[in-house]
């Protein structure tokens, strides 16, 4: 059944506007992932605007294509110039940027582009058979369980957040505060308008998300002087060399285990595409077959973490579609996308044939994704790099442009381009104080479907707060978050009793 609605949702794919989205997409995704300072959750987030007048399929498929290309196309300024486009890119160029340097660059970028083809069609695979059995589970969950979904969620960023598990929690409470404006879903009550008719209606998503990534990024940058480093030198001839296929077997347990992780940990919410490819680097490096050699050019310190990178984006977007709960700053955007043309993500996607056949055409372009982006970063490799060529101070201005343009477009109201800078300010203050912008931003997303959970939950239960323990799958996923929380707790605990010991 799973395998006739991937036909059917190809089908859709392969629509001409659909295809036309594709490419733009995995275009774009590939030019803000390569360029030091934007990466590809602003990219997701400046697309966004842009998907009001379509419908849902184009747009999540845009913003899915972005999603994937952007986790592959750091590869190509890690390698060649050292210069990591991606947080996830810098694993990578320990190895990559070395092999490059010792003549091979061709090479480097050969491995890349097979681990990222690999993660991304094994993991599209595995997630596609997941989807059914998941989506049967969700119809399962009442008020209860969605609320401790949404619960673990929102821990699971936390705890994965940062290195201030604090600053976590208070970025956390400011979403949520923020998504509390307007009206009450359950009473109808007003509240934190203050009179202002625009806050009635509640904050916008979009005005959160592209204020937080898009302007409050740029503001950043303007306060470090817009100074990136550019590539001192050039490659004469940039190209791609694929490795044999002894090559492959020999790191076939680097490419399994890397896969596996990828996929397993996009599933959770918060371990995004740069945690994943720090820890399979970390298992690689502690683990791995030639684990002593790993940073001295190895294949193995390549291939691990650009698979487990794509892996985890097709991870990331089952809990999405299954259970509305976005893992991720680029999830959370899609996440937008969907609420703004009027679709819940969750267990109801998967109740009619419209809608199944919608969550397919979206399965059914992870795939066509990863095969794009593969087939555009190898014959197109020299005008991607020519994206690093753009002075920082031009491309900060268009960024400008896109956020503010965009927002206006969104009601045709200047209260929104007023919202935007507000939140822009805000990400800037966020950024500035190393506070996490990811537990604000999904705060705000998931504030209002877990107040909604936990208000009936509490009316059909007679306000016994124990039901959210007393069910299988509530009680499960609260544990989960309790220990989510604890988790970083307990490590600086141990972390202290060692350097205690170490000092005595």
């Amino acid at each position: 059944m799973a395998l006739i609605n991937l036909a059917h949702g190809f089908v859709e794919v392969f629509q001409p506007f659909n295809m036309l989205m594709l490419f733009i997409g995995l275009v774009v995704g590939m030019a803000v992932s390569i360029m030091p300072g934007l990466g590809l959750v602003m990219g997701v987030v400046l697309a966004l605007p842009f998907t009001y007048r379509m419908a849902i399929e184009p747009s999540v498929i845009l913003l899915t294509a972005i999603y994937f290309s952007g986790t592959y196309a750091g590869c190509f300024s890690a390698i060649l110039y050292r210069i990591p486009g991606e947080p996830m890119d810098v694993p990578m160029l320990w190895d990559g940027y070395t092999m490059a340097r010792r003549g091979a660059p061709a090479k480097a970028l050969g491995w890349a582009l097979v681990a990222a083809l690999i993660g991304g069609l094994v993991s599209s695979a595995v997630m596609v058979g997941l989807a059914g059995p998941m989506g049967d589970v969700a119809l399962k969950f009442d008020s209860p369980d969605y609320f401790a979904a949404v619960f673990f969620g929102l821990t699971t960023v936390v705890a994965l957040a940062g290195k201030s598990m604090v600053n976590s929690l208070i970025s956390l409470c400011v979403g949520l505060l923020v998504a509390t404006v307007g009206i009450d879903s359950i009473y109808g009550t007003e509240r934190f308008a203050f009179g202002v008719p625009i806050l009635r209606d509640g904050v916008q998503l979009v005005e959160v998300l592209v204020g937080m990534y898009g302007l409050g990024e740029i503001l950043t940058r303007i306060g470090q002087g817009l100074h990136i480093e550019q590539p001192k030198e050039t490659a004469q001839k940039v190209s791609t060399q694929f490795p044999t296929l002894r090559e492959l077997i020999d790191i076939k347990v680097t490419l399994f285990r890397s896969t596996v992780l990828g996929t397993v940990l996009g599933v959770v919410p918060g371990a995004g595409a740069t945690i994943t490819a720090f820890i399979a680097y970390g298992i690689e490096k502690q683990y791995g077959r030639r684990r002593h050699l790993l940073g001295t050019g190895v294949p193995e310190g390549i291939v691990a973490p650009q698979i487990g990178a794509t892996a985890s984006v097709a991870g990331h977007m089952i809990p999405l579609l299954t259970l509305g709960l976005p893992g991720s700053g680029a999830t959370a955007v899609i996440l937008a996308a969907f609420l703004l043309h009027g679709v819940q993500p969750g267990p109801m996607l998967f109740e009619s044939p419209a809608s199944m056949l919608m969550v397919y055409t979206i399965l059914a372009s992870m795939f066509a994704s990863v095969i794009g982006m593969c087939l555009l970063g190898f014959f197109w490799i020299r005008v991607v790099i020519k994206v690093l060529t753009i002075p920082q101070g031009i491309l900060s201005a268009i960024v400008v442009m896109f956020c503010l343009v965009g927002s206006y477009a969104n009601r045709n109201s200047m209260s929104d381009v007023w919202m935007i800078v507000i939140f822009g300010v805000l990400g800037y203050v966020f950024e500035k104080f190393k506070f996490p912008i990811s537990p604000m931003v999904l705060g705000a997303i998931l504030g209002p479907i877990g107040e909604t959970a936990f208000m009936q939950s509490m009316i059909s239960s007679n306000n016994d707060w124990t039901v959210f323990f007393k069910g299988p799958i509530s009680g499960t996923l609260m544990a989960g978050s309790l220990l989510a929380l604890s988790y970083p707790v307990l490590q600086q605990f141990l972390a202290s009793r060692r350097r205690c010991a170490a000092v005595a």
